[in-house]
């Protein structure tokens, strides 16, 4: 009897141990922050263009186009232009109101089930002048 008492003595010292252990991990680990990105419409020069043309999102960042020069402008997804084709993710990333004043923001989180891949999109009232942006979701 004594030894049956010790041993269940020493295991539930060490599962106590292992469980204070486990604990300790899962409270110290944090998950990824999501970043943030910033795109301006129209650049400082004057160019009907996105600034960055290209940019590299993850799932659960945030892209925010943000008015710059020569207004008025948006940012548009089409199916065609992204991955799975899919129009109900191309209208959740879309942005169609337009801006108009410098300081101006839209901003998009990119989904946690997007797929990866480059996804085009445009400004609507200067998609003719070439004004076209990509993000890549990695």
């Amino acid at each position: 009897m004594k030894i049956a008492a010790a041993i269940r003595k020493k295991l539930g010292v060490i599962l106590s141990t292992l469980l204070l252990v486990v604990v300790s991990f899962a409270l110290s680990a944090t998950p990824a922050a999501a970043d943030s990105h910033v795109v301006k419409m129209g650049s400082d020069s004057g160019q009907l263009k996105f600034v960055p043309e290209s940019i590299t999102v993850s799932p659960g960042d945030t892209v925010r186009w943000e008015m710059n020069k020569l207004a008025p402008h948006n940012a548009v997804f089409d199916a065609t232009g992204i991955p799975n084709k899919s129009a109900t993710l191309a209208k959740e990333l879309s942005k169609d109101k337009l801006l108009f004043s410098p300081g101006e923001s839209a901003e998009v989180t990119i989904p946690e089930d997007a797929p990866a891949g480059t996804y085009s999109y445009y400004c609507q009232p200067h998609r003719g002048a070439g004004m076209v942006g990509k993000l890549v979701v990695e």
